[in-house]
């Protein structure tokens, strides 16, 4: 694998990769229709840096300009986003085939700009660090209030459920508005996981076809939460570590980037962002080449606020990764990156049947019974259409396409009835397709719609 940096990706920049940078589709949209090198007076780039001047409806041309080794952006346009559309305009000009930007020394409010960057960028690493010491005994009694509410919150969780169940669920005497007030009142108890778990639950009677099985089987798996938390000292330390984390226990960063990491060749196989809570949530989802391992970065801003700038899909990391603790470890901070961006590496085999990908969640299953969605590769699958989508293996075998995806035919175009790798998020009952391996190109689900 060659390291890069942003002189020699100049060459390899695809559009998918600026697209992904977008902060939501309509900037996407917007980003493309700005990508007409007639509009823009000036172009150039040098380095990691590209600038350029776009005439708009202002008075004068908007200047726009992005430094690749952050990335950061900015642009003298009136957009609140971040990157605004003349920024992937730009990108995506240095990504097409049709424009020539030429190298050339930055102008003054580049090199201006470019300058600030690396100053702030030397008195951090001039700074010396003075972590605050921490206060055992302050420590202490934040951890004790936050049990306290805690037990609480689960004892109002275990009288509601039991209220569920005795006045059954087919009855409708537990609307929406029911199910939203429980999860508010986990959230103030301390217990968020909880609350994110109700509002799933408020969800289920308006999706697929076994809502009323799963209305069941998620009110049981609460009541099994609510049950192993209070018996937390008699479990395994994995589990242990399952029940925290679905409660909502904090995990401190600085304790997890004191263990030992995971270093590899990390390919960015897919990203996406929802809305959660008043919070955007970015889930960014690596597979190392050497290890064959999942791993998943959640960065979180609030609403209408840009999310963290990452590496986009299609790129690589050679970074040393610290897993979050559990009985099925995915989710992960980046400990130390080592070097610039990588090619996309090439990734071990996934899964081949459909039967593996059944065989993988039950493993899972039967260690954490409240595990979530997946992460899997399937190595050879053509898209098929039948009542729903699914997903064929070689021999036979049938995935189901998740009630949410709604791009089978697109898909199907990618595949052109040929076997591809699929990347998703699987339940146990349905794929949740989020990109797809096409010979050498990876195409990431929000550019299938």
């Amino acid at each position: 694998m060659m390291e890069v940096d942003w002189g020699s990706m100049v060459a390899t920049l695809t559009a998918e990769q600026v697209l992904a940078l977008a902060p939501d589709p309509a900037a996407a949209s917007a980003g493309r229709g700005v990508a007409s090198a007639g509009r823009w007076v000036l172009l150039g780039r040098s380095g990691q840096a590209v600038w350029g001047e776009y005439r708009g409806s202002g008075r004068h041309p908007y200047q726009t300009q992005a430094d690749l080794d952050g990335p950061a952006y900015r642009c003298t346009c009136p957009s609140r986003k971040l990157p605004c559309k003349h920024a992937l305009g730009l990108l995506l000009l240095l990504a097409g085939e049709h424009v020539t930007v030429p190298e050339t020394g930055p102008p003054g409010w580049v090199a201006e700009w470019l300058a600030a960057r690396a100053g702030r960028a030397a008195r951090r690493a001039a700074r010396p660090e003075r972590p605050a010491a921490p206060d055992p005994a302050a420590q202490a009694r934040r951890a004790a209030d936050r049990a306290i509410k805690v037990e609480a919150g689960l004892a109002e969780l275990g009288l509601l459920l039991r209220d569920v169940v005795r006045a059954g669920l087919a009855s409708g005497g537990w609307p929406t508005r029911s199910w939203e007030e429980a999860a508010a009142r986990m959230v103030d108890a301390q217990a968020p996981g909880l609350g994110g778990r109700l509002r799933r639950i408020a969800a289920l009677p308006r999706v697929g076809e076994r809502w009323s099985e799963r209305l069941l089987e998620e009110p049981a798996r609460l009541h099994l939460l609510v049950e192993a938390y209070h018996r937390l000292d008699r479990l395994p330390p994995e589990t242990q570590a399952d029940v925290r984390a679905l409660i909502g226990w904090p995990q401190p960063k600085d304790e997890l980037l004191a263990q030992p990491g995971l270093r590899d060749h990390w390919g960015v196989v897919a990203q996406r962002v929802a809305d959660e809570d008043r919070l955007r949530v970015q889930r960014t989802w690596l597979w190392g080449a050497r290890s064959g391992r999942a791993a998943l970065l959640l960065d979180f801003a609030p609403a209408g606020q840009p999310l963290p700038a990452g590496a986009p899909p299609g790129s690589g990391l050679d970074a040393e990764l610290v897993f979050y603790p559990g009985s099925t470890p995915l989710r992960a901070l980046v400990k130390a990156e080592h070097g610039g961006r990588i090619e996309f590496p090439a990734l071990r085999p996934g899964l081949a049947t459909a039967e593996d990908a059944y065989a993988a969640y039950a493993a899972a299953l039967a260690t954490n019974p409240w595990v979530g969605p997946l992460p899997v590769v399937l190595d050879a699958v053509v898209p098929v259409p039948r009542r729903d989508w699914v997903l064929r293996d070689s021999a036979g075998g049938c995935l189901p396409l998740s009630p949410w995806f709604g791009a089978g035919w697109q898909l199907a175009a990618l595949a052109g009835g040929r076997p591809v790798r699929v990347f998703g998020e699987w339940d146990g009952e349905h794929l949740l397709p989020l990109a797809v391996l096409a010979g050498e190109r990876l195409v990431t689900a929000d550019r299938w719609a």
